[in-house]
Parts: structure tokens; sequence; C-alpha cells
């Protein structure tokens, strides 16, 4: 039977009895066998996403227990201890602030396991982050906002698409904890920008609603009404986007605001004609094109024109 279909049945039925069950489980979770580790660690997870757990003083242990499986040897196990943790955004949300600290801690070291080659527990921690942003305080995430930012941001060009949706949707969520880090987080919605704009191009249509809706997000924090505007009414789920037209719009908004950034911005997309995607490194040409189009005289000596003959 699934862990999904275990616990809901336990939780329906079980009632009273789930303590003891909770309990003689415990000791399953440090089995020297993988597969009772992982079958253990997964009926916890799963729990956790019942409310069943708070009615019944079993929050503290299950998230005690999923904690301590962090630095399991075993890459399932730490992926589905950081499921479980998520889950109580779910099962417990009111209890997400109480303990954000203690779980955005948990986060944040998932995605920076060293023994991930596939990234199974960043992927993992990644989608809880974003699960237990809603609910936790800001300044707890304040103190992580720019580790994290940083951190996801190689993941942006994965290839891999859960993990390209994952890290774009999260770096989107944390933009409404940037007030308070305006300039420092500034700088990173920066570094990502021309990337989230070259993704609305992504092979994959999650990627490209990802990409949607984290440049809606950063709009208000790039202090140009226009582009914010833009974002806004021409990246809306339901709409479909021609992006020719609207990156020669952006690339307009762009010099105008920020014309100081043309180098960085055209070194950024010339990394971007060496991508495994054709319609991205059109796309970067294009990027290019338009800010050449619309820079003011007083910036041209900024463009390299050896760099950008040579397109390297």
């Amino acid at each position: 039977t699934r862990p999904a279909s275990v616990r809901s049945a336990m939780a329906r039925h079980a009632g009273p009895r789930l303590p003891l069950i909770v309990k003689n489980l415990i000791p399953t979770l440090s089995s020297v066998f993988d597969s009772q580790r992982i079958t253990a660690t997964a009926f916890f997870a799963e729990l956790l996403s019942n409310n069943v757990v708070n009615d019944l003083i079993l929050l503290e242990t299950c998230m005690d227990n999923m904690t301590g499986r962090q630095k399991d040897a075993c890459i399932l196990v730490r992926m589905l201890a950081l499921r479980g943790l998520g889950n109580i955004a779910s099962g417990s949300p009111e209890k997400v602030r109480k303990h954000g600290a203690k779980l955005l801690a948990s986060m944040v070291n998932g995605m920076d396991d060293k023994d991930d080659p596939h990234n199974l527990v960043a992927l993992e921690a990644m989608s809880s982050l974003s699960k237990l942003l809603d609910h936790v305080e800001e300044r707890d995430i304040q103190s992580m906002l720019l580790h994290i930012a940083i951190r996801i941001r190689p993941f942006f060009d994965s290839e891999q698409p859960d993990l390209r949706q994952s890290s774009i949707m999260l770096f989107g969520n944390l933009t409404k904890f940037s007030e308070g880090n305006c300039e420092v987080f500034f700088e990173q919605i920066l570094n990502g920008l021309v990337t989230l704009l070259l993704h609305l191009q992504d092979p994959k249509p999650e990627v490209v609603r990802a990409c949607k809706f984290a440049l809606r997000m950063c709009g208000p924090n790039m202090g140009c009404e226009g582009l914010c505007d833009m974002f806004l009414n021409h990246l809306r789920e339901d709409r479909s986007l021609h992006y020719g037209e609207f990156m020669n719009d952006v690339c307009k908004h762009l010099m105008q605001s920020y014309p100081e950034m043309l180098n960085r911005l055209i070194s950024t997309n010339l990394f971007y004609f060496k991508s495994n995607w054709v319609d991205i490194r059109a796309a970067a040409a294009m990027f290019i094109g338009f800010l050449v189009l619309h820079v003011d005289e007083d910036h041209c000596q900024q463009v390299d024109l050896d760099q950008l003959l040579s397109g390297e």
C-alpha cells in the first residue's frame, strides 16, 4: 500500500492508537536496512500532511524525527524527510511560524547537500521551501534570503526541467521578502533577469509558466514602472506572448532605466549563445540586438565590439 493511503486510512480510523504506532515506528528510522528507513520516513512524512498529528500532540515528535534523518546515508531518506517537514505547511500551517527558523535551516541544508548527484534532495528542499514561505515569520527568512537566492541560481539552467521550474518558482516566491534587503536582493534580480527572460522561450511549458510568475513577482522591485506594468500585463499565465514585440519593449525600458547595465546584459546573453536549446540561443541574439538598438549614444562606448562580433 502506498504511504499516502496508509497515512490517510490511519488518520481516519487509527485515532488514539496513532501515538503507539508512531512510538513503535521510531526505532525503524535508525534501522540498518535502507528499505525500512525509507518506509518509516515516508510514513512520517505523509502523516505530517494531516492535522491529526497536531490533535494528538505528535507534531514535535514527527518533526524532530524528520530533522534527525537529514544526515542519513540514503538520499531517498533525506529527500523524504524534507518532504515531511514541508508537509507541515498543509498539515499544521499554524505551527510553521513557531518552528520557522528550524524548518528553514533544514531546507537550506538540503539545498547544500553535497552527496546528491541528481539533485533529488535539493529539488525537494526547493519545493518544500516554497510551500513553507507563506507561513514563516519574515525575520526568519530575511537572514537566509541572500544565501538561498545565490544557491538556487545555477538551477535556472539545469538540464532537468523540474529543477528549472522549482528553482525559478522559489525565486519568485522569495521576492515577497526582499523589502528589508531591497538593494541586496535587487542585485540578485539583475543577476537572474536575462535568464528569466530567455527561458520564456524554454522548451518546457511548465518552466515558461514559472518564468512568467517570477518576472511578475520581480517587477515591483525593479524601480521601473514601465517594466513592472509590462510583466504584470503581458506575462499573465493565460495570455500568449509575442516574444519579439515583448523583448523589444523590455529592452527599451531597460536602456531607459539602466543604461549603465548594457555591457553586463550583453555579456550574460553571450553566455547563452552556447545553450543546448536553439530557441534560447535565438532569443539571446535577439535580446542583444534590441539592447543595442535602444541604447543612447552616451552609453554606446560600453559595448565591447570585439566580444560582440566574436560571440564570446
